[in-house]
């Protein structure tokens, strides 16, 4: 008997692998990986390079016992998961590494890595806390060295037409990722955010152009579909959140996530990149300006502002802020995001969790059905 799986059921499969089929195609085909972490390194130069950028998720991860005896317990649990899984060999099929100074935790994680089990080829990207023309002149010139880099250790070429190129296919990624998301709009949303989750995820996590041809039959499949019978839509806001089995939990007690901002989601494709810059210059702004991220200084009112015109687009009834236990960066810049949101009249649940304890959920459930009760079923 022959079992027909439809295109959303194969996405949603498929990103749930660490090492998916397409990965292990790429390599099969001579092709190499490189990993990163941050949403402020751009994945088209890596793409550029001729290479496949794989963004590092911890996603299906038991524990951390290997990670704990080098990064102690008092770092964040996703950048401990990460490690584990670099250290345990589930990332072997990576040929190279790109840090970023993301965070402390980050760093920890990517020098630990490497100090233990070295990758063949390592980099750091140094990014800056602000976006002052001097800022932004300093991160040009990293992405320029960062391209030198992988020409040296991969013995390739990043041409400006290549450079191009590469801009395209990933901002053609970017573009169906914001039509997934506006397919969420309305009261029978087209996906859930679980479903959501998953189709960013593999657009991190595979070729581009094999990505852009799945998301087109997924869309297809899923225009004109929607979902009913909710309490409550919701949006999710805070730190590093690849937990499929977290969305599905809040899901499942009734509320469904209809947008958010996270890095593990729409602050990494929400501003489409300039095309009036030269190619370098380009990436350097969208990276360094357009992230939302809350390691950069004296932005918080633009980080605010995005997450209230999210909340009217996306018809949301109530925000989770969450953050994962030890991140200071999220901890601090949630604490402003819930006091403005509850200006504004917004309903909010903060949260601080442990990334992918199982231990957890049932606490987690628990604060989400009184928030839902809180808040009000919509029917």
């Amino acid at each position: 008997m022959t079992v027909t799986t439809s295109a959303l059921e194969e996405a949603v499969r498929v990103s749930e692998a660490v090492e998916n089929e397409y990965v292990k195609r790429w390599k099969e085909g001579g092709g190499q990986v490189v990993g990163y972490s941050c949403v402020t390194t751009p994945p088209e130069i890596i793409d550029a390079a001729g290479l496949l950028p794989y963004r590092i998720r911890a996603l299906g991860n038991p524990n951390t016992e290997i990670a704990d005896a080098h990064l102690a317990r008092f770092n964040c649990s996703f950048c401990r998961s990460c490690l584990q899984l670099g250290l345990d060999g589930t990332f072997d099929f990576l040929d190279g590494l790109i840090e970023t100074n993301g965070c402390d935790h980050l760093r920890g994680m990517f020098e630990n890595w490497q100090y233990v089990k070295p990758v063949a080829f390592f980099h750091y990207v140094k990014v800056p806390h602000q976006t002052t023309p001097e800022a932004m002149e300093y991160y040009t010139e990293e992405l320029r060295l960062f391209a030198k880099a992988l020409e040296a250790g991969f013995g390739t070429k990043v041409t400006r037409p290549k450079l191009k190129k590469a801009i395209e296919r990933q901002e053609a990624v970017r573009s169906k990722l914001r039509e997934v998301y506006a397919m969420r709009e309305g009261d029978a949303p087209s996906f859930t955010g679980t479903e959501a989750l998953s189709l960013f995820l593999l657009a991190s996590a595979m070729p581009a152009d094999d990505y852009l041809a799945l998301i087109d039959r997924v869309i297809d499949e899923r225009s004109g579909t929607g979902i009913t019978g909710y309490r409550a839509r919701l949006m999710l806001c805070g730190a590093a959140t690849d937990e499929l089995e977290l969305i599905g939990e809040i899901e499942d007690v009734g509320g469904l996530v209809v947008t958010d901002s996270l890095c593990y989601g729409a602050r990494a494709f929400w501003k489409p990149i300039r095309t009036d810059l030269e190619p370098i210059e380009a990436l350097a702004e969208l990276y360094l300006k357009e992230m939302l991220c809350p390691r950069m200084y004296e932005d918080f009112p633009r980080r605010r502002d995005f997450v209230i015109d999210e909340v009217k687009r996306a018809g949301v009834d109530g925000v989770m802020v969450m953050h994962n236990k030890f991140c200071d960066v999220h901890g601090v810049d949630n604490v402003q995001l819930r006091l403005s949101l509850e200006k504004e009249g917004i309903p909010v649940l903060q949260l601080e969790k442990e990334y992918g304890s199982k231990a957890d959920i049932g606490r987690i459930r628990t604060r989400v059905q009184a928030f839902l009760e809180r808040i009000g079923d919509r029917s």
